[in-house]
């Protein structure tokens, strides 16, 4: 047990750990030439230039469609000029490098960053399968959370913005605002980045083209939207639980995102709290999860999100931890991380967990206990030490 522990443990172990996994994850799916997402990605840096709808089914598409916006079609410019097979393994290590930066960068003791990095690193390797963009997505969350706390708000606004304008999620950044002191400087750097963002893709294509991609955007957002309550494949979430576990499918999302909001809200009353290291890790980790067990959009691979989320909770519980709070981890683990893979039964996750969305299901009890904690623990009113 000695010996496990210690390679558990082990940072060189771990970083291999978190790279080998995703790395083995997409060349498997390369040569098995089972590589959509990544040929719709490259696709909408062709259709930008074209000026081709970013938003419609196209025949390198295979049934599926892309659903970023313009900016996105931007940044993957670079994949577009790379043979397939190469451009494919980088982009998913671009992934999980800025994810493994990112969680390295928060504010725990080094074997805590680690720690979250072997409590994901399953779950990155489900993101990694199908070439999905939530890793990135996470890290630039995260990234927002931890120049916010440093005085960086320039580069805080950057990550927030751009993630809003590839995937929407990157919004939730704004939850830090209150963590800065200089909040006129990050609400200038915020606009200074919508302007340079918005107008970043129009060398590529044209203005009136650009402008014309964000209405289509919104519209293909609506329509997703509307066909994700009826997908086992998305509707991963608290609501998606309701709907199937009820045979409630005209259950409307409000209902249940007024009060997660207002429950995600009732934190921001303790202000006194707001410059405290581990109120402000619980702020982190209730976002980041919130983000994804409240969106009908939500699938497997999207639980990235949320799972940075569980391991940020965790490290940052009180010590020592107690035997409940090691349940709801394990409780995660086994459900929403494992279920998904070989390694759970497979009957099981047919029957019972895909069908009824209990992927979401620890993540929302561990969202509740993060609430709790953040209006009933005693938190100091300066804060710690940071790295």
């Amino acid at each position: 047990m000695t010996k496990i522990y210690k390679l558990f443990t082990n940072h060189l172990f771990i970083t291999i750990l978190w790279f080998g996994l995703s790395l083995f994850a997409i060349i498997k799916m390369a040569t098995a030439h089972n590589i959509n997402n990544y040929h719709i990605y490259t696709s909408t840096f062709i259709n930008l230039r074209n000026h081709v709808n970013l938003f419609v089914l196209h025949p390198l598409q295979h049934n599926d469609v892309n659903l970023y916006g313009p900016i996105f079609a931007v940044m993957m410019a670079p994949f577009t000029l790379l043979p397939e097979g190469v451009g494919v393994v980088l982009w998913v290590m671009l992934n999980a490098f800025l994810l493994y930066r990112a969680i390295t960068m928060l504010p725990l003791k080094k074997e805590q960053c680690y720690a979250v990095l072997l409590i994901c690193a399953h779950e990155l390797m489900t993101a990694s399968y199908g070439e999905q963009i939530n890793p990135m997505l996470t890290s630039f969350i995260v990234f927002s959370f931890i120049f916010i706390r440093s005085g960086k708000e320039f580069w805080a606004a950057f990550f927030i913005v751009a993630g809003t304008m590839i995937k929407l999620y990157g919004i939730v950044g704004l939850a830090f605002f209150f963590f800065t002191d200089n909040k006129l400087k990050f609400i200038l750097s915020f606009l200074f980045w919508m302007a340079v963002l918005f107008v970043l893709p129009m060398p590529f294509s044209s203005p009136h083209f650009v402008v014309q991609c964000y209405t289509d955007w919104f519209n293909a957002l609506t329509n997703k939207n509307a066909h994700n309550e009826i997908s086992t494949m998305q509707d991963i979430c608290v609501m998606g639980m309701i709907r199937r576990v009820f045979n409630y499918p005209q259950l409307n999302n409000l209902v249940v995102l007024v009060p997660g909001l207002l429950l995600f809200g009732l934190a921001y009353l303790r202000f006194k709290a707001f410059g405290n290291t581990h109120f402000q890790l619980l702020i982190l980790a209730s976002t980041l999860i919130f983000t994804v067990i409240f969106s009908t959009g939500s699938e497997s691979p999207t639980y990235i999100i949320a799972f940075v989320g569980v391991g940020v909770w965790f490290m940052n519980l009180d010590r020592p931890v107690k035997p409940f709070e090691i349940f709801l981890l394990i409780f995660a683990l086994l459900i929403t991380s494992l279920s998904p893979s070989d390694l759970f039964p497979q009957v099981i996750n047919r029957q019972y967990i895909k069908p009824y969305s209990f992927k979401a299901l620890p993540c929302f009890v561990i969202w509740l206990k993060i609430v709790y904690e953040t209006l009933w623990r005693k938190f100091e009113p300066k804060a710690l030490a940071t790295k």
